[in-house]
């Protein structure tokens, strides 16, 4: 099996290829606006004759389901999958809780099959597990491969020193702070953030997310608020800026 990072385009979701023995997913896909790179990025992965079998969606977010309709028709129609209780957003085209707005975009009409926290598809030599992990929104989910010990975990873990936004639409900071807790439990080998460079080796994976969740219980015990001398983040932007870099200590297991 191989698991690909396709990197994110200016505001664009990182987008991961999970190509098993005996298919093809794809996590995320950026906005509508680099759709066909996107495309031809994949191709140079799987050939030109290659499949992609699914495209999951880690949640409603512009930046990262935007392209989902034209990539699906691009690979024979592939399914789209997304947590129920956005699925009547991407198919009525909602700018307001997708975000698209703040791109000065339009949503593109996007149908999309359910997916329940548990649910797990096998591609032969590995499987792909749902988990439910709201917080960033309501509908947030992240795609855990247990062979491999790597999750991509969307706008949950924007980027490994800057934590996730919960004042956009949808957003709740105690459900943030208990989702990080849930992927403390999974003893990650690497994540791969919403955008950005991969998180990787279980030492720094576990730092990460130590420092994102006491960050987290600090803000719900200042009733809710970041500090107040970090910049307010750009409309487009889904995560929030230390005004200090975050330095992690890490100690790697043996």
């Amino acid at each position: 099996m191989r698991v690909i990072r396709l990197p994110g385009i200016h505001h664009d979701a990182n987008a991961t290829l999970v190509i098993g023995s005996t298919g093809t997913m794809l996590i995320d896909v950026g906005t509508s606006w680099y759709q066909l790179l996107i495309e031809e990025r994949i191709i140079g992965q799987i050939g030109d004759d290659g499949a992609v079998d699914a495209i999951l969606l880690t949640s409603r977010r512009f930046n990262h389901c935007g392209g989902a309709a034209a990539i699906s028709a691009a690979f024979a129609d592939a399914p789209i999958y997304l947590e129920s209780g956005a699925a009547s957003a991407l198919a009525m085209g909602d700018f307001a809780s997708t975000g698209a707005r703040r791109f000065d975009s339009e949503m593109p009409r996007t149908i999309t099959e359910a997916v329940l926290g548990g649910q797990v598809w096998d591609l032969g030599d590995c499987t792909i597990v749902a988990i439910s992990l709201p917080g960033h929104t309501t509908d947030g989910m992240a795609y855990w491969i247990p062979k491999k010990g790597i999750a991509a975990v969307g706008s949950l873990v924007p980027r490994a020193g800057h934590p996730s936004r919960w004042d956009l639409m949808g957003g709740c900071l105690p459900d943030l702070a208990d989702s990080i807790e849930a992927l403390l439990d999974l003893n990650l080998e690497m994540l791969i953030p919403g955008f950005g460079d991969a998180v990787m080796g279980k030492g720094y994976v576990r730092a990460v997310l130590e420092k994102h969740l006491s960050f987290f219980e600090q803000c719900i015990e200042d009733d809710g608020q970041p500090p107040n001398h970090w910049q307010r983040p750009a409309q487009m932007v889904t995560y929030l800026t230390p005004r200090t870099p975050w330095v992690f200590d890490i100690t790697e297991e043996e």
